[in-house]
């Protein structure tokens, strides 16, 4: 068994706050690379306050699933970061079973601020048991295996990224940008946040609650069959979509209709209308003038307060909240 001693002075001056990003065997590139470079570019705007360190229990070349090659540092050697970015990817199930990493995950979460994880990262922190008790999200294709395999975890498979007190998790792939966005929004202000994301050319950083749904939508199960019911639905929301009549419009019984997309998409008719509009009705009021009453009326809800309680179900604010989130990225557009 590998002992882990923890210097008392980590190596690099105590200015900057150290961001460990944590590399094992088969890790994704893209869940690494993103909020590497994320905190590279924060960097340049305020120079000397990250410092970089990339992570690997023993140290040395850590290979990605796709091939490709990162030296990493011996965790044990960097001490306590400020923050610790654990990474997802194909090495995750073995990774599990490493005690020396499970080890050190416990240990930095004693003593370091803020431990995170990126997609299937967050299985490495219920491993750890970091996520007992507490709201986390990953990759919505693997949430229902790691509410499964970690039934103390409050896992909440719609979100792009979730924070819980001290632990941060995120969605699949980019949402680890997101995640990081976040991590430097809440050191440096918004408005560096929004710098770096517009260096990187990706939208400004996208609230926590944003849901994973359409992804689920394109990629979710069989959804085949229901593709061209789902695009005439988005195409229709200010309509009534019962299932009654969207059943009648391929000839099936309520019943099997409702059993049958269930099984095919993976939620319900009125969860899968409910969402179409929240997503319709986001899009229209990050990206346009119209008032909220407007856009609740053509997208289906018909009322701003249900949409309003629609939103802090789905995304955690309400909408004047995700608005005033547009308005600062410079969209200029009204509160209402």
């Amino acid at each position: 068994m590998r002992i882990i001693q923890m210097p008392k002075k980590p190596p690099f001056r105590t200015m900057a706050r150290t961001v460990g990003i944590f590399l094992y065997d088969r890790f994704q590139l893209l869940d690494a690379s993103g909020p590497i470079t994320a905190f590279e570019i924060a960097n340049r705007v305020d120079p000397g306050f990250y410092r970089l360190a990339i992570l690997s229990i023993r140290g040395g070349p850590v290979r990605s699933s796709s091939g490709l090659v990162i030296d990493t540092t011996d965790a044990a050697d960097v001490g306590l970061p400020d923050t610790l970015v654990v990474v997802g990817g194909e090495g995750t199930e073995g990774e599990t079973r490493c005690l020396d990493s499970i080890r050190y995950l416990r240990t930095c979460a004693a003593g370091t601020r803020r431990v995170c994880s990126v997609c299937t990262g967050a299985f490495l922190l219920a491993a750890a048991g970091l996520l007992d008790g507490r709201r986390a999200t990953t990759h919505w294709r693997l949430a229902e295996q790691l509410q499964r395999r970690y039934p103390n975890t409050l896992v909440e498979a719609d979100r792009i990224h979730v924070r819980d007190g001290a632990i941060w998790s995120s969605a699949g792939v980019s949402a680890g940008i997101d995640l990081a966005l976040a991590l430097i929004a809440e050191d440096l202000g918004e408005a560096v946040a929004r710098r770096v994301a517009q260096d990187m050319v990706v939208y400004y950083r996208r609230p926590g609650g944003q849901s994973q749904f359409s992804a689920l939508a394109e990629l979710g199960g069989d959804a085949t069959v229901f593709s061209p019911l789902l695009d005439w639905m988005r195409s229709h929301l200010a309509e009534k979509l019962t299932v009654v009549e969207l059943a009648d419009r391929l000839a099936m019984s309520p019943r099997n209709f409702s059993r049958a997309f269930a099984r095919a998409v993976g939620i319900s008719p009125a969860k899968a209308v409910e969402r179409l509009r929240l997503e319709a009705a986001r899009e229209r009021l990050e990206n346009s003038r119209e008032s909220i009453g407007r856009i609740a009326k053509a997208t289906g809800f018909h009322h701003p307060e249900r949409m309003r309680r629609s939103f802090i179900r789905a995304f955690g604010q309400p909408p004047q909240g995700l608005r005033r989130v547009a308005n600062g990225a410079g969209l200029g557009q009204p509160a209402s």
